[in-house]
């Protein structure tokens, strides 16, 4: 059986272990009724709080991207934020925050969208990208797709192209995927 890489720090750990997929799902804790009655809510703060975990998630969700040259690794406000950065690193690219709306300090572009439970905005500084870079998005969750569609929606705006999107979990049953113009969409865990 092959090893698999796992980045930690400035050097490349490699581990076997196939079980890592379900040691991931088994630490994700499910919370009813948040934010709202009715959302079943996947808690991935367990996996943070383990380093070995930690550790896994990025290397799972980077693997998705295993032999393209990319510039930019743009990460979903909030916990985009948490793998994006190491992977962009791991990648040798810069990182990109796309935010909710009124967090970012300068000229924006904004997309609204809708999601599980209500409608948002999110932004993207003008200058984040450049015209034909390559650009792996990155967040932790699919659900419905709104978030994540809208993202690719104002990267492609700018003129970046969208070679991946990847997120650690995957709500498939809500259909996320459909609301992404990318044919390159990745998912560690899938719940149905």
């Amino acid at each position: 059986m092959p090893l698999r890489p796992y980045f930690a720090c400035n050097s490349l750990l490699y581990l076997f272990d196939d079980d890592m997929p379900e040691k991931l799902q088994a630490a994700i804790r499910d919370v009813p009724d948040f934010p709202q009655p009715g959302i079943l809510f996947k808690d991935i703060t367990p996996i943070l709080a383990d380093p070995e975990l930690l550790q896994a998630s990025i290397s799972e969700i980077s693997a998705t991207l295993p032999h393209q040259n990319i510039d930019k690794v743009v990460g979903i406000d909030a916990r985009g934020f948490i793998f994006a950065p190491t992977i962009a690193l791991q990648k040798g690219a810069g990182f990109v925050p796309v935010r909710k709306k009124g967090k970012l300090p300068w000229k924006t572009k904004s997309q609204s969208y809708s999601l599980e439970y209500g409608e948002n905005v999110i932004e993207i500084h003008e200058d984040a990208v450049q015209p034909g870079d390559k650009v792996m998005l990155v967040d932790d969750l699919l659900a419905t797709g709104g978030t994540a569609g809208a993202a690719v929606k104002l990267l492609k705006a700018l003129g970046a192209d969208v070679v991946c999107v990847s997120f650690l979990i995957e709500l498939s049953a809500l259909n996320g995927r459909d609301a992404i113009e990318c044919d390159n969409i990745h998912s560690i865990l899938q719940y149905s």
